[in-house]
């Protein structure tokens, strides 16, 4: 016998699995922006690629999600949440299979561009659906697995990429994506019942606006990732990219403000606590992304870690962001959400000032506890600004919003790549330079250690000459490692900078009341 507590317990649940299954497609969305981060050389190697590029696996995957992120709140009323979902799993599986089937580097950068056009839409109708299926308290949950997500998937991309390469083969970073995809695909097209599709909006659309932001983001997306590569603006290509990004962004800017129905609503960023949520999802973004790149980086170049032994050093950073995740949840019930956020945001650039006391030496053991700094706080970062960013935007203006909102994470986390990647080359020279200046015969440790490296090569080698000679290269590399790091410890302080911003503008945000009724309408 069922009574009325039981009908609302089934209503209460009845949202759970289709929000759970569109939550699967997104991560593995997520997860392919950094599941090769870690097996470029396996690709390139299998592929017979040029070492520059291979960067084009990623970049590719990165300018063609970039692009699409933004125009998913069109597309979502144009063919509706259920249809837009489906049609981007199944697009994301198929381009998944291709790349996994790439005869040379040149198809694998066309199915790669592809993977991440037709996935990208996962990602932020995730964000817009969470508002439709879930009120009150619930919304809160649903804010923390959705911020969870965002964090873990990029940040076990290359661990789970590591482990797939030395295990079966480099194919399988893309076949693993086979079953998923197609399961997401039909569990979307089976359960997910939001809104209707509107094929009439493609009558009015706004085209020009989205060739413009097309030029704007994916030769913006170019010159981040490929600019420490070529020198920054030393190259044509670079200088020529960036001057095409400029313009077009300043036209889409004013075209999306001036046209009647944009494809992006910028007019949004008129609502304080969206401005804010923006620039603190970007900031986010530069913390999640660019600490993905520098530190399996640093264990790869500085220590020699292998794709493995790199994973296994980062294993303590998934622990920690999932342990992070029910005592959000438990605190978000009872305290301010702006105070959850102050303290992510804080307790992230406390983590990037201990990442910045770094040594060459460090390792696991090392990490453990800026891992721990960074990983526990991390859903305390993301979560709250998709409710007090997103939540506090009418219905009718969420779906426009929300991809530019996403948009802004991807964003901030190629930007902060770039930095990072200007700071290792401009910063381990100038650190290089410095050390090599002291290293005169007035310093007597020098002259101590070079002939105890004297003594034993020569010995080793035979030749009391070719045993100076290798000292000397010996000497070089001890130089050349020390200054890295001190690169490295520059990068994750640059990033705490950046936190430091986060965490003050953190209280300027205004308090948002998750609604009890449906915030988001049929169309």
């Amino acid at each position: 016998m069922t009574g009325p507590a039981g009908h609302a317990s089934a209503e209460a649940h009845a949202p759970v699995l289709p929000f759970a299954i569109m939550c699967v497609g997104m991560f593995i969305a997520l997860l392919d922006i950094q599941i090769v981060a870690s097996s470029l050389q396996d690709i390139g190697g299998g592929l017979s690629a040029a070492q520059d590029q291979i960067g084009w696996v990623q970049t590719a995957y990165l300018i063609a999600e970039i692009i699409v992120i933004p125009l998913s709140g069109w597309l979502t009323r144009v063919l509706s949440t259920r249809w837009l979902f489906t049609a981007s799993a199944l697009g994301f599986t198929a381009a998944s299979m291709l790349c996994g089937l790439a005869w040379n580097i040149q198809s694998m950068i066309v199915f790669r561009a592809l993977q991440g056009l037709l996935g990208a839409s996962m990602i932020p109708t995730v964000f817009t659906s969470s508002f439709h299926y879930f009120q009150g308290q619930r919304r809160m949950f649903a804010a923390a697995v959705i911020g969870t997500i965002a964090s873990v998937a990029p940040t076990l991309g290359p661990i789970i990429g590591g482990w797939i390469t030395d295990t079966l083969d480099w194919h399988w970073l893309f076949y693993v994506n086979l079953v998923p995809g197609l399961l997401v695909a039909a569990g979307v097209a089976t359960l997910v019942d939001i809104d209707t599709p509107a094929p009439s909006l493609l009558k009015g659309a706004d085209y020009p606006g989205i060739a413009l932001l097309a030029i704007f983001l994916g030769t913006l997306e170019y010159v981040l990732e490929e600019g420490a590569r070529w020198n920054w603006f030393d190259d044509a290509t670079i200088r020529h990219c960036a001057a095409i990004s400029l313009v077009g962004g300043v036209l889409f800017v004013i075209r999306s403000l001036t046209v009647e129905h944009p494809v992006v609503d910028l007019r949004a960023l008129g609502n304080r606590n969206f401005l804010l949520g923006c620039i603190l999802s970007f900031i986010t973004g530069i913390g999640i992304f660019a600490t993905i790149y520098l530190t399996p980086l640093f264990l790869g170049y500085v220590r020699g870690l292998s794709a493995w032994q790199t994973g296994i050093a980062l294993f303590s950073l998934g622990v920690a962001s999932l342990a992070g995740v029910p005592v959000y949840v438990a605190l978000s019930r009872r305290v301010d959400l702006r105070w959850l956020m102050f303290f992510g945001m804080a307790c992230f650039g406390l983590s990037m000032w201990s990442f910045s006391q770094i040594t060459h030496s460090w390792g696991a053991r090392e990490l453990l506890i800026p891992q721990i700094l960074r990983g526990f706080p991390q859903v305390f970062a993301v979560a709250p600004s998709v409710l007090l960013g997103l939540g506090s935007l009418p219905p009718a203006r969420l779906k426009y919003a929300s991809g530019l909102f996403n948009m802004m994470r991807n964003l901030g986390g190629a930007v902060g790549i770039a930095i990072c990647g200007a700071i290792l080359n401009n910063r381990t020279n100038l650190h290089f330079l410095d050390i090599a200046s002291t290293l005169t015969p007035a310093n007597q440790a020098m002259n101590t250690l070079l002939a105890s490296l004297d003594q034993h090569l020569g010995a080793v080698l035979g030749s009391a000459q070719a045993g100076h000679a290798a000292a000397l290269k010996m000497l070089h590399d001890i130089a050349y490692r020390e200054a890295a790091t001190m690169a490295y410890a520059d990068a994750f302080s640059a990033i705490m900078a950046a936190f430091a911003i986060a965490t003050a503008l953190v209280p300027f945000l205004r308090k948002v009341a998750p609604p009890k009724t449906p915030a988001v309408d049929s169309h």
